[in-house]
């Protein structure tokens, strides 16, 4: 038993040391191959597109629906087109830059919202430094998702699970305030 405590405790200590080399790698992006990104770019979750296995929502800012939704679909995964627009939680939003935009992140940008009925506000935005309003940092537990999945969370993906179970998700999700526009 002690010999497992002890491999664990290298794990992590392993994980650590590559999650903060990791992080402190070049943050440099290309500015030719960063897309225009706006508030309005930030819809109600309903508005988008929800993944087959229903877990998170999907969209493309350049049009490209079908290519994003063939990877967000896939059982072997596969990598997102440029304008991909990722989500779980109205909150939180992740979306794919032009290739060669940011190498650290696979050309993903992580955003922080505040969202209303009257929309979304960006309150961060970012690559590895972003850091969720749980306090956790959001390139820090999407490095773990193994290659194949693109930085993309999922049960089976390689990152930790999350603190909530799917029920709670499904609550935040439907409970998106720029869903309940007034009449």
């Amino acid at each position: 038993m002690k010999s497992l405590v002890s491999l664990n405790s290298l794990k992590m200590a392993l994980l650590l040391c590559f999650s903060l080399t990791a992080i402190s790698q070049s943050n440099s992006q290309d500015q030719d191959k960063q897309l225009d990104v706006t508030e309005d770019l930030f819809k109600c979750l309903t508005e988008m597109t929800r993944s087959s296995t229903g877990a998170f929502f999907v969209d493309n800012m350049l049009g490209d629906i079908d290519a994003t939704l063939a990877v967000a679909n896939s059982e072997t995964g596969g990598e997102y087109p440029a304008g991909s627009v990722i989500s779980l939680v109205p909150s939180e939003v992740m979306i794919k830059h032009d290739a060669g935009w940011n190498e650290a992140t696979n050309d993903w940008e992580f955003f922080e919202l505040t969202v209303s009925a009257a929309g979304s506000e960006i309150a961060v935005r970012g690559t590895t430094e972003v850091v969720n309003q749980f306090g956790g940092n959001c390139f820090g537990c999407h490095m773990l998702a193994t290659p194949e999945w693109d930085l993309i969370c999922g049960t089976g993906h390689g990152c930790a699970p999350l603190p909530i179970d799917r029920e709670t998700i499904a609550n935040i999700q439907n409970s998106d305030p720029r869903c309940m526009k007034e009449d």
